[in-house]
């Protein structure tokens, strides 16, 4: 699927893949750049840090399946070794999520450095993967700052329209915030450009803007709009496997190769 790129380096890198606007296609471009890098014996660690689980369901893990999920990780009953679960794609596994994580935030209120508390639950694990994806939920609360506290990177996946520029200041704005008081390596990976259509005028002004506001944080590869990765989470599998020849799908193998190239994977 793509070609083998050397590594450079034995050091897990951790993404979050983040955006607090939700209908960007974040965990869509979880899944599918997480099996397009395994795809390449990589191996991979999805986390599914979003109470609706859609990457979990996505990857095709059934609820009753999911005992052990990231929420008992973070409220320390559980190691996160303990709450890996393999998938079907070889090389790529996963660490589930249910909704009972959207009562994570209540219960984590009055424990101290609360913040870290994913980041110090990964240290275990550290080494046993080339690469750590964090998909993360639609908001900037709790959850999303543990992931940026224990990232060394993030992914943006962003929709091609106007509120969609507002939105991204400030995410912006509080990936500095993580980085000025909690993470000092935390750093930008790169905007990723979904839903993109080329017909529309619109698209290519956002898209203009972007680039010529963030330069190469802009990943020159887009996805583009795409019915099959639209279909390809009910049948609980990644666009990239359910159709590898879709638009969409050859896009995310052409990002993947971009990624595992820019950082070193």
């Amino acid at each position: 699927m793509i070609q083998n790129h050397q590594q450079n380096s034995k050091k897990t890198k951790i993404f979050s893949i983040v955006n607090q606007k939700g209908g960007v296609g974040k965990t869509t471009t979880a899944i599918n750049i997480a099996t397009a890098i395994a795809s390449v014996k990589k191996k991979v660690l999805l986390i599914d840090l979003d109470p609706q689980g859609n990457a979990s369901t996505g990857l095709g893990i059934e609820n009753d399946v999911r005992v052990t999920t990231i929420y008992d990780v973070i409220i320390g009953q559980s190691t996160a070794s303990n709450a890996i679960l393999n998938t079907k794609i070889p090389n790529l596994k996963i660490i589930t999520s249910t909704v009972d994580l959207s009562a994570c935030e209540v219960e984590l209120v009055g424990i101290e450095n609360r913040e870290y508390l994913l980041k110090n639950s990964l240290v275990e694990i550290i080494y046993d993967f080339d690469a750590i994806i964090i998909d993360c939920p639609p908001s900037l609360g709790l959850l999303t700052i543990n992931a940026l506290s224990s990232s060394d990177a993030i992914l943006i996946p962003m929709q091609c329209e106007f509120f969609s520029l507002e939105g991204l200041s400030h995410l912006l704005n509080t990936v500095g915030l993580v980085k000025e008081n909690l993470n000092p390596d935390l750093r930008v990976s790169g905007i990723i450009l979904t839903m993109h259509d080329r017909r529309n005028k619109l698209t290519e002004q956002v898209e203009n803007d972007v680039r010529s506001f963030l330069g190469d944080k802009v990943y020159e590869n887009y996805v583009p709009r795409n019915v099959r990765l639209s279909e390809a989470p009910s049948y609980g599998l990644p666009g990239v496997i359910y159709d590898s020849k879709s638009s969409g799908s050859l896009a995310y193998i052409k990002l993947a190769r971009e990624i595992i190239i820019r950082e070193s994977i």
